[in-house]
């Protein structure tokens, strides 16, 4: 009971705070100026009646009544300003390139809430820009390494070192492949980024579509994949389940899960794909699970990140380690998901890696 009193009381007072916002000069920058316009009106009438009950000249009051109001509304135009003064310099510094400068807030009025706003666009421009410059940098470490390898290979050639033969031609080929693999995970992530990538969502056979794409997977390994003693299995109930998706957007999903999944699994370890339907009519629930190391609880916010490349050896996501992943595959994953509207993320396993993707299926009819 005393608990119910409190918290309407509580409640109450919050009201009556919110209501009196509108008078309040600390919180309002329109009730600081009618207080302004009060204030100065109070004194000069305090001034007349003082000079009519002394015989003072009126034009002496005149005077100090305005020398008066010019004082309060300087030092009130001074305090109201002062966050606009500092946003225009911070805005200049930023203009020159200095995110991390932001203004000092602690005010209640509406001044108060644009420096908030402001500070959280500056920190969101200073985050904007240091992506970039990890990305510049990321990019041209992942362009540099095949194109160095392969540079390496044909100037052997080249020089005599070694022969045009088929070992050596493939060597070239697969630093081609990844060069490859790595523009096209580029483009996906910029196509994405720009919303240029629309959704042509209909009902399938989840069943048929799947095992299509383990299929590719696995012609992917006998041509040259870093893995290729790792068993994929397909686990599909019911056999008859249907969902509504992308299928395209889909494949880049599961093609991408079950690519992290091969490079971290253990030798001749095996990686299982999962369907299930969802909560509602043709949703779908994908789990890909592998037997490697599995990702630590602190790096699962992390491991859909661009260019993630941690360990897995160690504990670290699945986005890539030392094996020359280029840290995009979840990253992709992630945007196809959530073209969807659906979610990805880690999964709880005694074992290994779960990677859990849910689809919510077509949007209700709205009347």
């Amino acid at each position: 009971m005393r608990t119910a009193v409190r918290g309407a009381w509580n409640r109450a007072w919050r009201r009556i705070w919110a209501g009196l916002r509108p008078i309040d000069p600390y919180r309002s920058v329109k009730a600081a100026l009618g207080w302004l316009v009060i204030v100065s009106v109070a004194i000069t009438t305090l001034l007349v009646v003082f000079a009519i009950n002394s015989a003072t000249e009126l034009r002496v009051i005149t005077i100090l009544s305005i020398i008066v109001s010019l004082f309060i509304t300087q030092f009130v135009a001074q305090t109201l300003t002062r966050p606009l003064d500092e946003m225009t310099h911070a805005a200049r510094a930023m203009a020159r390139g200095d995110y991390g400068r932001r203004v000092r807030g602690g005010r209640r009025d509406e001044f108060g809430e644009l420096a908030e706003t402001f500070n959280r666009m500056a920190a969101d421009l200073e985050a904007v820009d240091q992506h970039r410059k990890e990305l510049v940098a990321n990019v041209s470490h992942e362009l540099r390494t095949p194109i160095a390898a392969l540079r390496a290979v044909l100037e052997n050639v080249v020089d005599g070192v070694s022969e045009a033969d088929p070992e050596t031609m493939r060597t070239a080929l697969a630093q081609t492949q990844r060069l490859g693999r790595l523009v096209d995970q580029l483009l996906d992530l910029s196509r994405l980024d720009s919303g240029a990538v629309p959704l042509h969502a209909y009902r399938f056979e989840v069943w048929p579509y799947l095992a299509g794409v383990l299929k590719e997977s696995n012609m992917s390994k006998r041509q040259g994949h870093a893995r290729n003693d790792v068993h994929l299995h397909l686990d599909v109930s019911p056999p008859e389940l249907t969902a509504y998706a992308d299928q395209e957007r889909l494949h880049q999903v599961v093609v991408n899960l079950i690519d992290n999944a091969v490079k971290h699994s253990p030798p001749l370890g095996r990686v299982t794909v999962r369907a299930r339907g969802g909560g509602r009519p043709d949703s779908l629930e994908i789990e890909v699970q592998d037997e490697g190391p599995g990702i630590p609880e602190t790096e699962r916010l992390r491991v859909f990140e661009r260019f993630n490349r941690a360990n897995a050896s160690g504990g670290g996501p699945q986005g890539g380690g030392t094996d020359g992943g280029t840290g995009l595959g979840l990253a992709i994953a992630r945007w196809a998901v959530d073209l969807h509207g659906g979610w990805i993320r880690v999964a709880e396993s005694p074992r290994g890696c779960r990677i859990r993707v849910t689809l919510p299926g077509p949007r209700p009819a709205t009347d």
